[in-house]
C-alpha cells in the first residue's frame, strides 16, 4: 500500500506542483488549502505524514499542529514556511512538529525528508535484525525505532523517540538543555527555549508511571536532565 500524504498549502501553484511531485514519487495525496480543513482531515486518521504550511487562512499551521497533538493525533508533521527565523522553527517544534523546511526549497530535499520520517515511523516496512536497549520493563528497539513497554508498543513521535534514545545511550550524565538541542534537534546556536522541557514532559507522560515523580528521566535543577537506569 502506498503511503498517504496530507498536503496543507494555500498557494494554489505550490499546492498543485507538490501534489504532482508526490504522486510521481508514489504517494497518495490529499490536499487542502486552509488550517480548518487540515485539522478535520488529519483528525480522521489514515495519513502517514502531514506536510503543513505555517501561514494559512482560517487557522495557522502552529495552531493546527497544537490542536492535533492535543487530540492525541501523533501523525508526523513536516512544516513549510517562508520564515527562516530560529524562533519560528522552535515554535513549530514546541507544539509537536517533527521537521521543518524553509521556502524556497528543492522538491528533492522535501521528498528526502519525508522518506526519512516514514522510515522512522513505519518500521514494519523495513528489513533487518532488531537491536534493543532495555531499562525496567521498557525496551528501545534501535533498528525499528520503536519503544515497547512489555508487549505494548508506545506511540511516540519521531522527536520523542530521538530524545529518549539520546537519554538511554547517555545514562548517568547530566544533559543540559543546550546539549539536547544540539544533539537531538541539531541546533548549533545557543538560544533560550522551552522546547526541551515540553518534549521531556510529553515523554515522561508516555514512559513514566508517575510523570510528576519520574523514575527514569530526572530533573537536575539548574542544569538539565539525567537518565537514571536500573
Amino acid at each position: 500500500m502506498p503511503y498517504r500524504v496530507l498536503l496543507v498549502e494555500d498557494e494554489a501553484g505550490i499546492r498543485v506542483g507538490l501534489e504532482d511531485s508526490f504522486r510521481v514519487a508514489g504517494y497518495e495525496v490529499e490536499a487542502v488549502a486552509d488550517g480548518e480543513a487540515a485539522l478535520q482531515v488529519a483528525s480522521q486518521g489514515g495519513c502517514d505524514v502531514i506536510v503543513l504550511d505555517l501561514i494559512l487562512p482560517v487557522m495557522d499551521g502552529i495552531t493546527v499542529c497544537q490542536e492535533l497533538r492535543a487530540k492525541g493525533v501523533d501523525t508526523p508533521v513536516l512544516m513549510l514556511t517562508a520564515k527562516a527565523q530560529l524562533e519560528e522553527r522552535l515554535r513549530g517544534f514546541a507544539v509537536g512538529a517533527d521537521d521543518y523546511l524553509t521556502k524556497p526549497f528543492e522538491v528533492l530535499e522535501l521528498l528526502a525528508r519525508i522518506r526519512a520520517i516514514l522510515r522512522r515511523t513505519h518500521p514494519a516496512r523495513r528489513d533487518g535484525n532488531s537491536q534493543a536497549l532495555s531499562f525496567g520493563e521498557m525496551r528501545v528497539d534501535t533498528k525499528q525505532a520503536a519503544v515497547w513497554r512489555g508487549s505494548e508498543r508506545l506511540r511516540l513521535s519521531m522527536r520523542e523517540y530521538d530524545l529518549l534514545h539520546y537519554f538511554v545511550t547517555h545514562p548517568g550524565e547530566t544533559l543540559s538543555r543546550q546539549r539536547l538541542l544540539k544533539r537531538v534537534w541539531k541546533y548549533q546556536k545557543q538560544t533560550p527555549t522551552r522546547t526541551v522541557d515540553v518534549h521531556v514532559g510529553w515523554l515522561r507522560r508516555k514512559i513514566e508511571k508517575e510523570p510528576a515523580n519520574p523514575r527514569w528521566i530526572r530533573t537536575v535543577y539548574g542544569k538539565g536532565y539525567e537518565f537514571v537506569p536500573d
